[in-house]
């Protein structure tokens, strides 16, 4: 049984649909952005059946609180966020964003809204030590660090040796001096 009612919409795929991918003949576009060519065209089609959908994002944490996003508000809600990428974050495309998160919402948020915007997300494990941060700002020459109150004293702690950092970015109910707080901005 087809997982979703228009899965034949965007995957026509059949045996010759595979010749053609092995032989390198398939038509890909010359620019392609999952956040507008897949996430807003599902999105699209949501508006227009207007009934009850399946939701784009499905959340729930270990205490059971959740969190679900229909195509339509993930779609809003990333562009929201690209907008805080590109305006006081000042990314532009092609620069570089330490995301440190663990697995919430705001995780998947950031990552359709470095695509939307052309910016490269560099993930990390919220295990990294000051040291290990300070390796992977140097190394990718990042121009901002998103991340969480535990990890922003790790941080404050090598900023000033990553000549490349220019914003950093918490995402918490808190503010910090010297980060712009992602849930005031958004």
């Amino acid at each position: 049984r087809p997982f979703h009612q228009y899965h034949k919409t965007f995957a026509p795929l059949n045996f010759s649909d595979y010749e053609a991918i092995g032989r390198c003949e398939q038509e890909v576009p010359e620019y392609f952005n999952f956040a507008s060519d897949v996430l807003d065209k599902w999105s699209q089609i949501e508006k227009e059946r207007k009934g009850p959908s399946n939701p784009a994002l499905w959340w729930i944490n270990g205490k059971g609180d959740e969190v679900k996003w229909s195509f339509e508000e993930l779609g809003f809600l990333s562009q929201k966020v690209a907008n805080v990428l590109s305006g006081p974050c000042g990314l532009q495309r092609g620069d570089g964003v330490l995301v440190i998160l663990p697995r919430i919402p705001e995780w998947w948020l950031l990552n359709v809204a470095c695509m939307r915007t052309g910016v490269t997300i560099i993930p990390g494990t919220t295990q990294l030590t000051a040291q290990d941060i300070c390796y992977r700002l140097l190394a990718s020459k990042a121009q901002c660090i998103i991340t969480t109150d535990v990890l922003a004293p790790a941080v404050d702690s090598v900023a000033s040796k990553c000549r490349f950092l220019k914003t950093k970015l918490i995402v918490s109910e808190s503010s910090r001096a010297e980060w712009l707080n992602f849930s005031a901005l958004l």
